[in-house]
Protein backbone atom coordinates (compact mmCIF):
# COMPACT_ATOMS: atom_id res chain seq x y z
CA UNK A 1 0.00 0.00 0.00
CA UNK A 2 2.75 2.45 0.95
CA UNK A 3 4.50 1.67 -2.33
CA UNK A 4 1.37 2.61 -4.32
CA UNK A 5 1.02 5.86 -2.36
CA UNK A 6 4.64 6.70 -3.15
CA UNK A 7 4.17 5.96 -6.86
CA UNK A 8 1.00 8.05 -6.90
CA UNK A 9 2.83 11.01 -5.35
CA UNK A 10 5.62 10.72 -7.88
CA UNK A 11 3.07 10.58 -10.70
CA UNK A 12 1.24 13.62 -9.42
CA UNK A 13 4.53 15.51 -9.15
CA UNK A 14 5.35 14.58 -12.75
CA UNK A 15 1.97 15.82 -14.00
CA UNK A 16 2.39 19.03 -12.02
CA UNK A 17 5.85 19.52 -13.48
CA UNK A 18 4.49 19.15 -17.04
CA UNK A 19 1.73 21.68 -16.33
CA UNK A 20 4.21 24.18 -14.89
CA UNK A 21 6.61 23.71 -17.80
CA UNK A 22 3.86 24.23 -20.39
CA UNK A 23 2.49 27.26 -18.54
CA UNK A 24 5.87 28.98 -18.47
CA UNK A 25 7.15 27.63 -21.79
CA UNK A 26 9.81 29.81 -23.37
CA UNK A 27 11.40 29.25 -26.75
CA UNK A 28 15.11 28.51 -26.26
CA UNK A 29 17.84 26.40 -27.78
CA UNK A 30 18.08 22.93 -26.24
CA UNK A 31 21.34 22.05 -24.51
CA UNK A 32 22.83 19.57 -22.00
CA UNK A 33 22.75 22.45 -19.51
CA UNK A 34 18.98 22.02 -19.21
CA UNK A 35 19.36 18.54 -17.66
CA UNK A 36 21.63 19.94 -14.95
CA UNK A 37 19.00 22.55 -14.14
CA UNK A 38 16.26 19.91 -14.03
CA UNK A 39 18.22 17.95 -11.42
CA UNK A 40 18.93 21.12 -9.46
CA UNK A 41 15.28 22.20 -9.65
CA UNK A 42 14.13 18.88 -8.22
CA UNK A 43 16.38 19.36 -5.21
CA UNK A 44 15.28 22.97 -4.78
CA UNK A 45 11.57 22.15 -5.00
CA UNK A 46 11.69 19.18 -2.59
CA UNK A 47 13.20 21.39 0.12
CA UNK A 48 11.06 24.37 -0.79
CA UNK A 49 7.59 22.79 -0.51
CA UNK A 50 7.14 22.89 3.30
CA UNK A 51 7.97 26.59 3.42
CA UNK A 52 5.02 27.45 1.19
CA UNK A 53 2.47 26.51 3.82
CA UNK A 54 3.46 29.10 6.43
CA UNK A 55 4.97 32.46 5.45
CA UNK A 56 7.57 33.90 7.75
CA UNK A 57 6.28 37.17 9.31
CA UNK A 58 7.85 40.26 7.74
CA UNK A 59 9.16 41.41 11.11
CA UNK A 60 11.01 38.13 11.65
CA UNK A 61 12.39 38.18 8.10
CA UNK A 62 13.64 41.76 8.51
CA UNK A 63 15.26 40.93 11.86
CA UNK A 64 17.10 37.89 10.47
CA UNK A 65 18.12 39.80 7.35
CA UNK A 66 19.52 42.70 9.37
CA UNK A 67 21.57 40.34 11.54
CA UNK A 68 22.95 38.52 8.49
CA UNK A 69 23.76 41.82 6.77
CA UNK A 70 25.57 43.12 9.85
CA UNK A 71 27.72 40.00 10.08
CA UNK A 72 28.50 40.13 6.38
CA UNK A 73 29.31 43.86 6.44
CA UNK A 74 31.71 43.35 9.36
CA UNK A 75 33.42 40.53 7.44
CA UNK A 76 33.73 42.68 4.32
CA UNK A 77 35.20 45.59 6.29
CA UNK A 78 37.85 43.33 7.81
CA UNK A 79 38.79 41.57 4.56
CA UNK A 80 38.67 44.39 2.03
CA UNK A 81 40.39 47.74 1.81
CA UNK A 82 37.88 50.56 1.38
CA UNK A 83 38.88 53.05 -1.31
CA UNK A 84 37.49 56.48 -2.06
CA UNK A 85 35.41 55.35 -5.03
CA UNK A 86 33.51 52.76 -2.96
CA UNK A 87 31.35 55.44 -1.34
CA UNK A 88 30.47 56.86 -4.76
CA UNK A 89 29.38 53.45 -6.01
CA UNK A 90 27.47 52.74 -2.80
CA UNK A 91 25.51 55.97 -3.07
CA UNK A 92 24.72 55.27 -6.71
CA UNK A 93 23.48 51.74 -6.00
CA UNK A 94 21.24 53.08 -3.24
CA UNK A 95 19.77 55.72 -5.55
CA UNK A 96 19.00 53.25 -8.35
CA UNK A 97 17.83 50.58 -5.90
CA UNK A 98 15.35 52.80 -4.07
CA UNK A 99 13.91 53.94 -7.40
CA UNK A 100 13.22 50.28 -8.21
CA UNK A 101 12.07 49.26 -4.72
CA UNK A 102 9.34 51.91 -4.79
CA UNK A 103 7.50 49.66 -7.28
CA UNK A 104 7.92 46.38 -5.36
CA UNK A 105 4.82 44.68 -3.93
CA UNK A 106 6.22 44.31 -0.41
CA UNK A 107 7.13 47.59 1.27
CA UNK A 108 10.25 46.42 3.09
CA UNK A 109 13.17 48.58 4.27
CA UNK A 110 15.33 47.82 1.24
CA UNK A 111 19.05 48.52 1.57
CA UNK A 112 21.73 48.24 -1.09
CA UNK A 113 25.38 47.29 -0.65
CA UNK A 114 28.47 47.40 -2.83
CA UNK A 115 31.13 44.66 -2.61
CA UNK A 116 34.20 46.11 -4.31
CA UNK A 117 35.84 42.77 -5.14
CA UNK A 118 36.60 42.56 -8.89
CA UNK A 119 36.21 38.79 -8.63
CA UNK A 120 32.59 38.89 -7.47
CA UNK A 121 30.77 38.67 -10.80
CA UNK A 122 27.42 38.23 -9.12
CA UNK A 123 24.63 39.92 -7.17
CA UNK A 124 22.46 38.45 -4.43
CA UNK A 125 19.90 39.34 -1.80
CA UNK A 126 19.27 38.30 1.80
CA UNK A 127 15.94 38.29 3.61
CA UNK A 128 14.32 41.54 4.63
CA UNK A 129 15.53 43.58 1.66
CA UNK A 130 19.34 43.65 1.63
CA UNK A 131 20.72 43.56 -1.93
CA UNK A 132 24.43 43.16 -2.75
CA UNK A 133 26.16 43.89 -6.06
CA UNK A 134 29.76 42.80 -6.79
CA UNK A 135 32.37 44.99 -8.41
CA UNK A 136 33.13 42.30 -10.98
CA UNK A 137 29.53 42.36 -12.17
CA UNK A 138 29.37 46.17 -12.32
CA UNK A 139 32.52 46.20 -14.43
CA UNK A 140 30.66 44.24 -17.14
CA UNK A 141 27.90 46.85 -17.47
CA UNK A 142 27.64 49.75 -19.88
CA UNK A 143 24.30 51.20 -18.88
CA UNK A 144 22.20 52.05 -15.85
CA UNK A 145 19.42 49.98 -17.39
CA UNK A 146 21.55 46.83 -17.14
CA UNK A 147 22.12 47.62 -13.46
CA UNK A 148 18.37 48.14 -12.98
CA UNK A 149 17.68 44.71 -14.51
CA UNK A 150 20.15 43.02 -12.13
CA UNK A 151 18.95 44.88 -9.04
CA UNK A 152 15.31 44.36 -10.01
CA UNK A 153 15.98 40.63 -10.26
CA UNK A 154 17.44 40.57 -6.73
CA UNK A 155 14.64 42.72 -5.29
CA UNK A 156 12.14 40.23 -6.67
CA UNK A 157 13.93 37.34 -4.95
CA UNK A 158 13.00 39.18 -1.74
CA UNK A 159 9.62 40.43 -2.94
CA UNK A 160 8.47 36.91 -3.86
CA UNK A 161 9.73 35.32 -0.62
CA UNK A 162 12.50 33.32 -2.28
CA UNK A 163 15.05 34.54 0.29
CA UNK A 164 12.69 33.95 3.20
CA UNK A 165 11.94 30.43 1.97
CA UNK A 166 15.67 29.74 1.75
CA UNK A 167 15.92 30.56 5.48
CA UNK A 168 12.99 28.29 6.25
CA UNK A 169 14.63 25.50 4.25
CA UNK A 170 17.73 25.87 6.39
CA UNK A 171 15.57 25.79 9.50
CA UNK A 172 14.09 22.48 8.35
CA UNK A 173 17.35 20.94 7.15
CA UNK A 174 19.51 22.02 10.08
CA UNK A 175 16.74 21.65 12.67
CA UNK A 176 17.66 25.03 14.12
CA UNK A 177 14.99 27.46 15.38
CA UNK A 178 14.53 30.60 13.25
CA UNK A 179 15.83 32.79 16.05
CA UNK A 180 19.21 31.06 15.90
CA UNK A 181 19.72 31.16 12.12
CA UNK A 182 21.54 34.49 12.03
CA UNK A 183 24.89 32.73 11.63
CA UNK A 184 24.01 31.22 8.24
CA UNK A 185 26.84 31.45 5.70
CA UNK A 186 26.19 34.11 3.07
CA UNK A 187 26.94 31.56 0.33
CA UNK A 188 23.46 30.15 0.92
CA UNK A 189 22.03 33.31 -0.63
CA UNK A 190 24.74 33.73 -3.27
CA UNK A 191 23.74 30.35 -4.70
CA UNK A 192 20.96 30.37 -7.25
CA UNK A 193 17.35 29.37 -6.69
CA UNK A 194 15.20 26.93 -8.62
CA UNK A 195 14.84 27.49 -12.34
CA UNK A 196 11.24 28.66 -11.93
CA UNK A 197 12.22 31.09 -9.18
CA UNK A 198 15.09 32.49 -11.26
CA UNK A 199 12.86 32.94 -14.30
CA UNK A 200 10.21 34.52 -12.07
CA UNK A 201 12.79 36.98 -10.74
CA UNK A 202 13.81 37.73 -14.35
CA UNK A 203 10.22 38.41 -15.38
CA UNK A 204 9.21 40.46 -12.38
CA UNK A 205 12.58 42.20 -12.12
CA UNK A 206 12.35 43.36 -15.72
CA UNK A 207 8.77 44.50 -15.12
CA UNK A 208 9.95 46.38 -12.03
CA UNK A 209 12.69 48.12 -14.04
CA UNK A 210 10.24 49.16 -16.77
CA UNK A 211 7.77 50.51 -14.21
CA UNK A 212 10.62 52.54 -12.69
CA UNK A 213 11.36 54.11 -16.09
CA UNK A 214 14.26 51.96 -17.29
CA UNK A 215 14.63 50.23 -20.65
CA UNK A 216 13.74 46.55 -20.81
CA UNK A 217 16.58 46.18 -23.30
CA UNK A 218 18.96 46.54 -20.35
CA UNK A 219 17.95 43.04 -19.23
CA UNK A 220 18.47 41.63 -22.72
CA UNK A 221 21.92 43.17 -23.05
CA UNK A 222 22.94 42.00 -19.58
CA UNK A 223 21.94 38.44 -20.44
CA UNK A 224 23.77 38.71 -23.77
CA UNK A 225 26.89 39.66 -21.82
CA UNK A 226 26.38 36.63 -19.57
CA UNK A 227 26.00 34.43 -22.65
CA UNK A 228 29.25 35.75 -24.12
CA UNK A 229 31.04 35.20 -20.82
CA UNK A 230 29.65 31.69 -20.53
CA UNK A 231 31.13 30.83 -23.92
CA UNK A 232 34.41 32.42 -22.88
CA UNK A 233 34.59 30.37 -19.68
CA UNK A 234 34.16 27.22 -21.74
CA UNK A 235 36.78 28.28 -24.28
CA UNK A 236 39.24 29.58 -21.69
CA UNK A 237 38.95 26.79 -19.17
CA UNK A 238 42.35 25.52 -20.35
CA UNK A 239 44.04 28.94 -20.28
CA UNK A 240 42.20 31.15 -17.77
CA UNK A 241 45.17 33.51 -17.47
CA UNK A 242 44.38 34.99 -20.90
CA UNK A 243 41.75 37.36 -19.53
CA UNK A 244 40.09 36.12 -16.36
CA UNK A 245 41.88 35.06 -13.21
CA UNK A 246 41.23 31.62 -11.74
CA UNK A 247 39.12 33.26 -9.02
CA UNK A 248 36.92 35.14 -11.47
CA UNK A 249 36.58 32.09 -13.68
CA UNK A 250 35.46 29.99 -10.73
CA UNK A 251 32.91 32.64 -9.76
CA UNK A 252 31.46 32.69 -13.25
CA UNK A 253 31.26 28.91 -13.50
CA UNK A 254 29.39 28.84 -10.18
CA UNK A 255 27.00 31.50 -11.44
CA UNK A 256 26.22 29.64 -14.66
CA UNK A 257 25.66 26.36 -12.81
CA UNK A 258 23.14 28.00 -10.49
CA UNK A 259 21.12 30.00 -13.06
CA UNK A 260 18.95 28.99 -16.02
CA UNK A 261 20.50 28.76 -19.50
CA UNK A 262 21.09 32.30 -20.71
CA UNK A 263 19.39 31.90 -24.13
CA UNK A 264 16.21 30.89 -22.30
CA UNK A 265 16.39 34.00 -20.12
CA UNK A 266 16.88 36.22 -23.17
CA UNK A 267 13.97 34.56 -24.99
CA UNK A 268 11.67 35.10 -22.01
CA UNK A 269 12.41 38.83 -21.75
CA UNK A 270 12.10 39.35 -25.52
CA UNK A 271 8.74 37.58 -25.45
CA UNK A 272 7.61 39.87 -22.61
CA UNK A 273 8.73 43.00 -24.48
CA UNK A 274 6.65 41.94 -27.48
CA UNK A 275 3.55 40.88 -25.51
CA UNK A 276 3.55 43.82 -23.08
CA UNK A 277 4.18 46.44 -25.75
CA UNK A 278 6.83 48.16 -23.67
CA UNK A 279 8.22 51.34 -25.23
CA UNK A 280 11.72 51.31 -26.76
CA UNK A 281 13.43 53.61 -24.28
CA UNK A 282 17.04 54.74 -24.78
CA UNK A 283 19.55 53.34 -22.30
CA UNK A 284 21.58 55.69 -20.11
CA UNK A 285 25.26 55.51 -19.22
CA UNK A 286 26.25 53.78 -16.01
CA UNK A 287 27.19 56.80 -13.91
CA UNK A 288 29.97 54.99 -12.07
CA UNK A 289 31.17 53.20 -15.18
CA UNK A 290 34.23 55.44 -15.33
CA UNK A 291 35.62 53.78 -12.19
CA UNK A 292 35.64 50.35 -13.81
CA UNK A 293 36.79 51.60 -17.21
CA UNK A 294 39.77 53.31 -15.58
CA UNK A 295 40.64 50.13 -13.69
CA UNK A 296 40.47 48.15 -16.94
CA UNK A 297 42.60 50.77 -18.68
CA UNK A 298 45.25 50.51 -15.97
CA UNK A 299 45.23 46.73 -16.26
CA UNK A 300 45.65 46.98 -20.04
CA UNK A 301 48.53 49.42 -19.60
CA UNK A 302 50.25 47.06 -17.18
CA UNK A 303 49.78 44.27 -19.73
CA UNK A 304 51.42 46.56 -22.35
CA UNK A 305 48.22 46.60 -24.41
CA UNK A 306 48.61 50.29 -25.19
CA UNK A 307 45.90 50.75 -27.82
CA UNK A 308 43.36 49.05 -25.55
CA UNK A 309 44.47 51.17 -22.58
CA UNK A 310 44.06 54.34 -24.63
CA UNK A 311 40.62 53.34 -25.83
CA UNK A 312 39.39 52.46 -22.32
CA UNK A 313 40.86 55.62 -20.78
CA UNK A 314 39.14 57.76 -23.42
CA UNK A 315 35.82 56.03 -22.75
CA UNK A 316 36.24 56.65 -19.03
CA UNK A 317 37.11 60.31 -19.56
CA UNK A 318 34.03 60.84 -21.70
CA UNK A 319 31.95 59.93 -18.65
CA UNK A 320 34.05 61.95 -16.19
CA UNK A 321 36.71 64.21 -17.78
CA UNK A 322 38.51 65.30 -14.58
CA UNK A 323 39.94 61.91 -13.54
CA UNK A 324 43.64 62.22 -12.79
CA UNK A 325 44.25 58.46 -12.96
CA UNK A 326 42.58 58.10 -16.36
CA UNK A 327 44.42 61.10 -17.81
CA UNK A 328 47.76 59.68 -16.63
CA UNK A 329 46.97 56.29 -18.20
CA UNK A 330 45.96 58.00 -21.44
CA UNK A 331 49.17 60.05 -21.58
CA UNK A 332 51.38 57.01 -20.95
CA UNK A 333 49.52 54.82 -23.45
CA UNK A 334 49.75 57.47 -26.17
CA UNK A 335 53.45 58.05 -25.48
CA UNK A 336 54.13 54.31 -25.79
CA UNK A 337 52.44 54.31 -29.21
CA UNK A 338 54.59 57.26 -30.39
CA UNK A 339 51.53 59.53 -30.36
CA UNK A 340 53.72 62.21 -28.87
CA UNK A 341 51.62 65.27 -29.69
CA UNK A 342 48.49 63.71 -28.14
CA UNK A 343 50.53 62.52 -25.16
CA UNK A 344 51.90 66.02 -24.59
CA UNK A 345 48.35 67.40 -24.52
CA UNK A 346 47.32 64.74 -22.01
CA UNK A 347 50.34 65.42 -19.79
CA UNK A 348 49.62 69.13 -19.85
CA UNK A 349 46.03 68.44 -18.80
CA UNK A 350 47.34 66.17 -16.06
CA UNK A 351 49.66 68.88 -14.71
CA UNK A 352 46.84 71.40 -14.62
CA UNK A 353 44.50 68.93 -12.90
CA UNK A 354 47.05 67.56 -10.44
CA UNK A 355 48.46 70.69 -8.82
CA UNK A 356 51.74 70.65 -10.69
CA UNK A 357 53.00 67.09 -10.50
CA UNK A 358 56.79 67.22 -11.13
CA UNK A 359 57.00 63.86 -12.89
CA UNK A 360 54.29 64.98 -15.29
CA UNK A 361 56.21 68.20 -16.03
CA UNK A 362 59.22 66.16 -17.14
CA UNK A 363 57.04 63.79 -19.19
CA UNK A 364 55.29 66.78 -20.81
CA UNK A 365 58.65 68.21 -21.92
CA UNK A 366 59.81 64.81 -23.20
CA UNK A 367 56.61 64.35 -25.21
CA UNK A 368 56.94 67.81 -26.73
CA UNK A 369 60.55 67.10 -27.72
CA UNK A 370 59.68 63.72 -29.21
CA UNK A 371 56.87 65.31 -31.22
CA UNK A 372 58.91 68.21 -32.68
CA UNK A 373 62.28 69.33 -31.31
CA UNK A 374 62.21 72.63 -33.16
CA UNK A 375 58.94 73.91 -31.70
CA UNK A 376 59.14 72.21 -28.27
CA UNK A 377 61.23 74.90 -26.49
CA UNK A 378 58.89 77.75 -27.46
CA UNK A 379 55.76 75.76 -26.65
CA UNK A 380 57.07 74.74 -23.23
CA UNK A 381 58.24 78.31 -22.49
CA UNK A 382 54.81 79.69 -23.37
CA UNK A 383 53.14 77.22 -21.04
CA UNK A 384 55.66 77.77 -18.21
CA UNK A 385 55.12 81.53 -18.44
CA UNK A 386 51.39 80.99 -17.87
CA UNK A 387 51.93 79.13 -14.59
CA UNK A 388 50.78 81.25 -11.64
CA UNK A 389 52.47 81.63 -8.27
CA UNK A 390 55.90 80.43 -7.19
CA UNK A 391 57.45 78.22 -9.86
CA UNK A 392 59.37 75.04 -9.14
CA UNK A 393 62.96 74.74 -10.33
CA UNK A 394 61.68 71.75 -12.37
CA UNK A 395 60.36 74.17 -15.00
CA UNK A 396 63.78 75.75 -15.41
CA UNK A 397 65.42 72.30 -15.71
CA UNK A 398 63.09 71.13 -18.48
CA UNK A 399 63.21 74.46 -20.29
CA UNK A 400 67.02 74.46 -20.23
CA UNK A 401 67.03 70.89 -21.51
CA UNK A 402 64.75 71.71 -24.41
CA UNK A 403 67.02 74.64 -25.32
CA UNK A 404 69.90 72.16 -25.67
CA UNK A 405 68.01 70.43 -28.48
CA UNK A 406 68.07 73.61 -30.59
CA UNK A 407 71.75 74.36 -29.93
CA UNK A 408 71.35 76.86 -27.09
CA UNK A 409 73.36 75.56 -24.08
CA UNK A 410 73.58 78.80 -22.08
CA UNK A 411 70.57 78.16 -19.84
CA UNK A 412 71.80 74.64 -19.07
CA UNK A 413 75.30 75.82 -18.10
CA UNK A 414 73.89 78.48 -15.80
CA UNK A 415 71.46 76.08 -14.16
CA UNK A 416 74.14 73.44 -13.63
CA UNK A 417 76.28 75.98 -11.75
CA UNK A 418 73.32 76.89 -9.56
CA UNK A 419 72.51 73.27 -8.79
CA UNK A 420 76.10 72.55 -7.81
CA UNK A 421 76.17 75.42 -5.32
CA UNK A 422 75.61 74.01 -1.84
CA UNK A 423 72.36 75.14 -0.29
CA UNK A 424 71.15 77.01 -3.34
CA UNK A 425 68.11 74.75 -3.76
CA UNK A 426 65.94 73.60 -0.90
CA UNK A 427 63.19 71.74 -2.77
CA UNK A 428 62.81 68.13 -1.68
CA UNK A 429 60.79 65.07 -2.66
CA UNK A 430 57.77 63.88 -0.68
CA UNK A 431 60.11 61.61 1.29
CA UNK A 432 62.37 64.53 2.22
CA UNK A 433 65.22 63.77 -0.20
CA UNK A 434 66.80 66.71 -2.03
CA UNK A 435 65.76 67.10 -5.65
CA UNK A 436 69.20 68.25 -6.88
CA UNK A 437 70.29 64.70 -7.97
CA UNK A 438 67.04 64.25 -9.87
CA UNK A 439 67.47 67.55 -11.68
CA UNK A 440 71.12 66.83 -12.48
CA UNK A 441 70.00 63.50 -13.92
CA UNK A 442 67.32 65.26 -16.00
CA UNK A 443 69.90 67.66 -17.37
CA UNK A 444 72.19 64.73 -18.13
CA UNK A 445 69.48 63.02 -20.15
CA UNK A 446 68.78 66.20 -22.11
CA UNK A 447 72.49 66.29 -22.99
CA UNK A 448 72.14 62.67 -24.18
CA UNK A 449 69.21 63.63 -26.40
CA UNK A 450 71.24 66.57 -27.73
CA UNK A 451 74.13 64.23 -28.63
CA UNK A 452 76.61 65.41 -25.97
CA UNK A 453 77.21 61.95 -24.54
CA UNK A 454 80.27 62.67 -22.40
CA UNK A 455 78.47 65.53 -20.64
CA UNK A 456 75.52 63.20 -20.14
CA UNK A 457 77.82 60.61 -18.53
CA UNK A 458 79.30 63.23 -16.18
CA UNK A 459 75.96 64.57 -14.95
CA UNK A 460 74.25 61.20 -14.72
CA UNK A 461 77.24 59.72 -12.84
CA UNK A 462 76.92 62.48 -10.24
CA UNK A 463 73.20 61.80 -9.94
CA UNK A 464 73.68 58.02 -9.55
CA UNK A 465 76.29 58.60 -6.81
CA UNK A 466 73.56 60.35 -4.82
CA UNK A 467 70.80 57.90 -5.79
CA UNK A 468 72.55 54.57 -6.48
CA UNK A 469 69.34 52.49 -6.35
CA UNK A 470 67.32 54.67 -8.71
CA UNK A 471 66.58 52.39 -11.73
CA UNK A 472 65.72 55.26 -14.07
CA UNK A 473 69.00 57.10 -13.43
CA UNK A 474 70.99 53.87 -13.76
CA UNK A 475 69.30 53.05 -17.07
CA UNK A 476 69.99 56.52 -18.45
CA UNK A 477 73.63 56.38 -17.38
CA UNK A 478 74.02 52.97 -19.05
CA UNK A 479 72.66 54.40 -22.32
CA UNK A 480 75.09 57.31 -22.13
CA UNK A 481 78.08 55.11 -21.23
CA UNK A 482 77.33 52.86 -24.20
CA UNK A 483 77.65 55.86 -26.51
CA UNK A 484 81.20 56.55 -25.27
CA UNK A 485 81.96 52.80 -25.47
CA UNK A 486 82.31 52.22 -21.75
CA UNK A 487 80.51 48.92 -22.14
CA UNK A 488 81.76 47.28 -18.91
CA UNK A 489 80.56 50.26 -16.86
CA UNK A 490 77.25 50.25 -18.72
CA UNK A 491 76.71 46.55 -18.01
CA UNK A 492 77.43 47.14 -14.34
CA UNK A 493 74.76 49.84 -14.28
CA UNK A 494 72.18 47.34 -15.56
CA UNK A 495 72.84 44.74 -12.88
CA UNK A 496 71.40 44.03 -9.43
CA UNK A 497 68.85 46.87 -9.30
CA UNK A 498 65.24 45.92 -10.15
CA UNK A 499 63.53 48.13 -12.70
CA UNK A 500 66.58 48.92 -14.84
CA UNK A 501 65.74 48.85 -18.55
CA UNK A 502 66.24 45.30 -19.91
CA UNK A 503 66.68 46.77 -23.39
CA UNK A 504 69.65 48.85 -22.17
CA UNK A 505 71.42 45.66 -21.14
CA UNK A 506 70.53 43.87 -24.39
CA UNK A 507 71.84 46.75 -26.53
CA UNK A 508 75.05 47.09 -24.51
CA UNK A 509 75.70 43.35 -24.83
CA UNK A 510 75.08 43.54 -28.57
CA UNK A 511 77.44 46.52 -28.97
CA UNK A 512 80.13 44.80 -26.90
CA UNK A 513 79.95 41.78 -29.25
CA UNK A 514 78.20 39.56 -26.70
CA UNK A 515 75.70 38.84 -29.46
CA UNK A 516 74.09 35.62 -28.22
CA UNK A 517 73.43 36.92 -24.73
CA UNK A 518 72.28 40.24 -26.11
CA UNK A 519 69.84 38.55 -28.46
CA UNK A 520 68.37 36.45 -25.65
CA UNK A 521 67.86 39.60 -23.58
CA UNK A 522 66.39 41.43 -26.57
CA UNK A 523 63.48 39.02 -26.90
CA UNK A 524 62.52 39.40 -23.26
CA UNK A 525 62.95 43.20 -23.40
CA UNK A 526 60.72 43.45 -26.47
CA UNK A 527 57.98 41.44 -24.77
CA UNK A 528 58.05 43.63 -21.66
CA UNK A 529 58.24 46.89 -23.64
CA UNK A 530 56.84 46.29 -27.14
CA UNK A 531 57.16 49.97 -28.08
CA UNK A 532 60.77 49.16 -28.97
CA UNK A 533 59.33 47.44 -32.02
CA UNK A 534 58.12 50.83 -33.29
CA UNK A 535 61.03 52.53 -35.13
CA UNK A 536 59.38 55.97 -34.83
CA UNK A 537 59.25 55.62 -31.05
CA UNK A 538 62.88 54.52 -30.70
CA UNK A 539 64.18 57.15 -33.14
CA UNK A 540 62.44 59.98 -31.26
CA UNK A 541 63.83 58.97 -27.86
CA UNK A 542 67.24 57.34 -28.34
CA UNK A 543 70.45 57.70 -30.31
CA UNK A 544 71.08 56.48 -33.84
CA UNK A 545 73.40 53.82 -32.40
CA UNK A 546 70.60 52.40 -30.27
CA UNK A 547 68.10 52.47 -33.14
CA UNK A 548 70.56 50.65 -35.40
CA UNK A 549 71.32 48.02 -32.74
CA UNK A 550 67.63 47.33 -32.20
CA UNK A 551 67.09 47.03 -35.94
CA UNK A 552 69.99 44.57 -36.24
CA UNK A 553 68.72 42.44 -33.37
CA UNK A 554 65.22 42.38 -34.84
CA UNK A 555 66.63 41.29 -38.20
CA UNK A 556 68.76 38.56 -36.63
CA UNK A 557 65.85 37.35 -34.51
CA UNK A 558 63.60 37.21 -37.57
CA UNK A 559 66.23 35.34 -39.58
CA UNK A 560 66.61 32.69 -36.88
CA UNK A 561 62.86 32.25 -36.55
CA UNK A 562 62.51 31.73 -40.32
CA UNK A 563 65.31 29.17 -40.27
CA UNK A 564 63.63 27.32 -37.40
CA UNK A 565 60.29 27.21 -39.24
CA UNK A 566 61.96 26.02 -42.44
CA UNK A 567 63.81 23.30 -40.55
CA UNK A 568 60.62 22.08 -38.85
CA UNK A 569 58.88 21.70 -42.24
CA UNK A 570 61.56 19.34 -43.58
Amino acid sequence: MKRWVLFSCVGLLGVAAVVIIQRNKVDATASPEAMLHLIGDTEHELTRMPARFARMPDEEEIRIGNELAKLYSDEQTQNNKVVSEDGTVQEYLTRVGLRLAAHAHRKLPYKFHYIASPWLINAFAVPGGHVYVGGGLLSLMDSEDELAAVMGHEIEHVDHYHCAERVQQQEALRKIPLGELVGLPIEIFEAGYSKEQELEADREGTRLAVEAGFSANGAVRMFETFDRLYKETQAKAKTPQEELSQVALGTLEGYFRSHPPTPERIAQVQKMIASEGWPARPEHDLEVGYIFLTAKAESALNEVEYAKAEQLANRSLRIRPDQIAAIRILARAQFAQAKFSESAAAYRKLIEANSFDLNSVSSYAQALAASDRTTAPAEFHKWAASVKGQKSRALAVEEAGLQLLVGAPQASHKLEEELNRTGSVIEVTQTGEPLIPVWLGDLGWWHYLAGDYQKAVDLLSAAVQERPQNPSLRSQLAWAQAEVRRYADALQMTQQVPGVSPMARAVVLWLSQEREEGLRGFGAALRSQPEWGNPAWAKALYSATVVQSVREMQAEQGLRERKTRASSRR
